[in-house]
């Protein structure tokens, strides 16, 4: 598998590489973090994960901006199709993990993605949104609304090899069948932030050595599936209350307590 792929910023490597969707494979447990791991962060720091279903959920939040963290535990090279929605993180398109633009990892590396690369200099920030907002329904892709997907490439022993550039192709996808609801959450594409990319040169295995999803959802959702418990009811916690629970004095708010 021949790959061009993006070095971002000084001396950090965040490669792309092709395009992809959704993987084909078993949801990936994000808690595996032996080798590899994906977190969704929003103002730095990482979303509460939940297993569920066989899955792994977060608790998405509307409005707010969001980042994905990729890191890299080895000692060689990989790299990574990163999913939104089933868009590629860098195109837009919706491939094979294998046939997808990648970001590149170098030994022990993490990097922090922000939105979807719009070109060489420039990202567009993620955010939570409703279906119909959602940059999935602007292209007409919403078959896989709702979930963040990470494949890890590991990088073939080097040799010389001849690099070949990969043409883009894909017109804009006809709608997907179904409609779309304010009650699920999608990601929206949103503010411009800089974000300097370049090419480089990595041959990858064919498959990947794991694939890690994550699904979000907005609290109400969340509950629905069983993910989160239902919040209390303020009306049943009224009917449990009782007049008479201490016979000591009321406690004053304004004393300071020596």
């Amino acid at each position: 598998m021949k790959l061009v792929t993006f070095l971002r910023g000084i001396g950090i490597l965040t490669g792309v590489a092709l395009s992809l969707g959704p993987f084909g494979a078993t949801p990936g447990a994000a808690g595996d973090r032996s080798a590899f791991s994906m977190e969704i962060l929003v103002d730095g720091k990482p979303l509460r994960e939940y297993p569920a279903r066989g899955r792994t959920y977060v608790e998405a939040l509307a409005g707010r901006e969001y980042a994905v963290r990729l890191c890299n535990r080895t000692s060689g090279r990989v790299a990574v199709a990163l999913s939104v929605d089933g868009l590629n993180s860098i195109d837009a398109k919706t491939t094979s993990a294998a046939g997808a633009r990648k970001w590149i990892l170098g030994p022990y590396e993490t990097i922090t993605l922000e939105g979807w690369q719009t070109d060489q200099a420039t990202a567009r920030r993620f955010f939570f949104t409703t279906e119909d907002d959602s940059y999935g329904a602007w292209l007409g892709k919403t078959d896989d609304l709702g979930i963040v997907s990470a494949a890890f490439f590991r990088e073939k022993p080097r040799a010389p090899i001849t690099m070949q550039e990969e043409k883009r192709q894909g017109a804009r996808s006809e709608p997907s069948a179904g409609s779309l609801s304010d009650e699920h959450a999608a990601t929206g594409i949103g503010r411009e932030v800089d974000h300097h990319v370049r090419e480089v040169r990595f041959e990858g295995e064919p498959h990947p050595a794991a694939v890690v999803d994550i699904r979000y959802e907005y609290r109400d959702a969340l509950v629905r599936l069983g993910v989160l418990p239902a919040l209390e009811d303020p009306l049943a916690r009224r009917e449990g209350a009782r007049g008479f629970t201490d016979t000591g004095f009321a406690p004053d708010p304004y004393r300071r307590n020596d």
